[in-house]
């Protein structure tokens, strides 16, 4: 796949689009000379959106270890909150939480085709957590969420956005979220200079 065919896929979530930030991040991918091929809103049920997480047991407990590490900084004790400290248990707390928040409301959903899109959306979308994600990136500008939050109060992080981490995650994400025909090709006015 040549760079400027490169797709990836981006969710605004519920909490982005409760906000009404739906226009503005998607002007800050357009901006940026990136083309959307795929857009539609979704109120997606916990069924779908199970399917879109992983439930692989190394990345549950991944997010587990995450999560305890996020406790041990703020000093919150994961057993008098959960009844456990196994990481593996803490990510299946997570990951449920994470769908409650995802079926809460509906999401936009969208396919992005552009050079490098992957790492470039990324970038433009900034840092998963919200504190540490720079001003100037939809996170940094729009979510002062944080885990010791959330974990507190024992829901996901609203972070506004989701976007694939690799292009095997983006080739699935796009697969499970969109049918080929539901794509779309065409060249934007610019693309002879930009590509």
């Amino acid at each position: 796949m040549l760079p400027k065919e490169e797709k990836t896929y981006v969710m605004i979530k519920p909490d982005g689009v409760a906000r009404g930030l739906i226009g503005e991040i998607i002007s800050r991918f357009e901006r940026r000379g990136l083309k959307i091929i795929a857009l539609a809103m979704e109120k997606p049920t916990r069924e779908k959106v199970d399917g879109h997480y992983p439930k692989d047991p190394v990345w549950i407990e991944r997010l587990g270890h995450k999560t305890l590490k996020g406790y041990e900084k703020y000093n919150i004790d994961a057993i008098k909150m959960h009844g456990t400290d196994n990481p593996s248990e803490i990510g299946k707390f997570v990951r449920s939480w994470l769908l409650d928040f995802m079926i809460s409301g509906p999401v936009v959903k969208m396919v992005i085709q552009g050079i490098h899109s992957v790492d470039m959306v990324r970038k433009i979308c900034g840092e998963t957590m919200p504190y540490l994600a720079q001003i100037g990136t939809i996170r940094g500008d729009y979510s002062i969420d944080s885990p010791a939050a959330a974990n507190k109060d024992q829901r996901s992080v609203y972070n506004i956005v989701h976007a694939s981490e690799t292009r095997e995650e983006a080739d699935h994400e796009i697969s499970f979220w969109f049918t080929n025909d539901q794509m779309y090709e065409y060249k934007r006015s610019e693309e002879g200079i930009a590509y």
